[in-house]
């Protein structure tokens, strides 16, 4: 049991003045720094992250606050005895951490009570009017606190334990100040307890400093499971709509001019959300082969979802033997009168292996890249603006011969970082687009030495995969067979 206060027991001295004046600095040191980095949390309500990051450096600003001003009353020791024992000490300035720290004695011998000018402040009472007794003090507290407030006291009186608690008190004003007490008993010289001391602290701007902060975590952990649910939906939907197949696809599976296939998704390294990204690659009852890669703006489920409709209406669409231009006109209506308006660019092509023929048709997206004999160029692009842009809009359509050996490549436009995408020294062109187009035409010297279209993909991974990029994307190889 710790020792309790005795009626004669000396006062003690404050410590050193140097120590304490040593801690002063570093607190306020502290507390300037604190405030810089509350300056710089985002102030954007909207944000639960930063919501919960701003009512976090108030709290630590808040105690931080608190101890400098404890720290400076240790320093200077306790406030000076009154002259009148009958009138009240003054209290001291409203909103400092004197005015929310006040102290009280209550003894049993005699029953009466002294309070401090600050306790009259932090209860809202009339300094004149005289103190509470211990019987009086649950009258001014929350009747749900009442039996708390009881138990300490009783404690402490009959078994000498020390008041360590808080409880909530009725000002006469209505208002709820939430109060942290704390005293121990005063023992007379036969070991009985001949009074009561405690000093009881405004607690209420702290608690609801607390209360902020974690209301803001409880948001940011909500937003979070939340993303995380999305996340996993989004990867599920895109899972399932994407080709099954992983490494090299031969189609047609057989006769001249079978395309060797090769795809891989890129996703993003600064978002955790999924883009509408997709490729697609489909043998058409005609014997034709589809090849498709395209983009939704947006992430999420939304644009995943988008891009599950926009790719399976695609598919049905080539499947009924629509050709690529009319496809795109098609899937522009589609995008245009969907309940959600969303914009996309897609290309879309169709492989005749008998005659080794390439028709398509293009929508606001990058043209394929040819590569042969070691060298590589850009289709020449048909007309066509991005889907859901335009109402009515009409889409041009290309037509290219390929030869054995040819690589084709198709793409989604965050397969290059931008910063990747300034012009080659001597370059002319159209700025970043054509820096873009360059780097990836680099690659034809070992497209050539490539001898599967999954070998070509795995140049593109090692040549960009590994790098930092903003947005995530799609690369689809053919190859065709010799």
């Amino acid at each position: 049991m710790p020792s309790h206060l005795s009626a004669d027991h000396p006062a003690a001295q404050p410590p050193p003045r140097g120590s304490v004046d040593a801690l002063i600095s570093q607190t306020r040191r502290l507390r300037g720094e604190m405030d810089a980095v509350r300056r710089d949390a985002p102030a954007d309500g909207t944000d639960p992250e930063g919501r919960w990051q701003r009512a976090l450096c108030d709290l630590a600003m808040h105690q931080l606050n608190d101890l400098d001003a404890h720290l400076a009353q240790l320093r200077d020791g306790p406030p000076p005895v009154p002259v009148e024992a009958e009138t009240a000490p003054p209290a001291a300035p409203r909103g400092s951490l004197l005015s929310r720290v006040g102290s009280a004695e209550w003894n049993l011998l005699t029953d009466e009570a002294s309070w401090s000018g600050e306790l009259y402040q932090i209860l809202g009472r009339d300094p004149a009017a005289p103190p509470l007794t211990l019987d009086e003090l649950p009258s001014v507290v929350v009747d749900e606190d009442r039996p708390r407030l009881t138990a300490m006291v009783t404690d402490c009186l009959i078994d000498a334990k020390p008041i360590d608690g808080e409880f909530r008190v009725i000002r006469p004003d209505g208002g709820v100040r939430t109060v942290h007490m704390m005293g121990e008993p005063v023992l007379d010289t036969d070991g009985s307890t001949a009074s009561m001391w405690a000093v009881l602290r405004d607690v209420s701007e702290l608690r609801r400093s607390q209360r902020t902060l974690g209301e803001t975590r409880d948001s940011l952990q909500r937003q979070r499971h939340l993303a995380q649910t999305e996340h996993r939906l989004a990867v599920e939907l895109q899972e399932a709509v994407l080709p099954p197949w992983r490494g090299s696809l031969l189609l047609p599976q057989q006769g001249p001019g079978t395309l060797d296939l090769a795809a891989r998704y890129l996703p993003s390294s600064t978002r955790a959300l999924i883009g509408g990204d997709w490729y697609d690659a489909l043998e058409l009852p005609s014997g034709d082969t589809l090849l498709s890669v395209g983009d939704l703006t947006g992430h999420g489920v939304t644009a995943t979802s988008g891009m599950a409709m926009l790719l399976g209406a695609l598919r049905g669409m080539a499947v009924a033997g629509t050709e690529p231009g009319q496809l795109m006109a098609w899937l522009n209506q589609l995008l245009d009168s969907s309940v959600q308006p969303t914009l996309g660019s897609a290309v879309c092509c169709r492989y005749r292996p008998q005659s080794r023929t390439l028709v398509w048709a293009q929508a606001g997206h990058p043209a394929p890249l040819l590569f042969r004999n070691g060298t590589g160029r850009m289709l020449t692009p048909p007309d066509g603006v991005l889907l859901g842009a335009t109402s009515g809009a009409s889409y041009g359509q290309a037509e290219e011969s390929l030869e054995p050996g040819d690589v084709l490549l198709l793409h989604t436009d965050g397969l290059v970082p931008w910063r990747w995408g300034s012009p080659h020294p001597g370059e002319t062109g159209s700025g970043q687009g054509t820096g873009v187009v360059s780097r990836l035409l680099d690659l034809a010297p070992r497209f050539g030495e490539a001898r599967t279209a999954q070998d070509c993909v795995r140049t593109v991974v090692e040549e960009f995969g590994e790098t930092e990029r903003e947005d995530d994307a799609c690369v689809l190889v053919a190859r065709v067979a010799t």
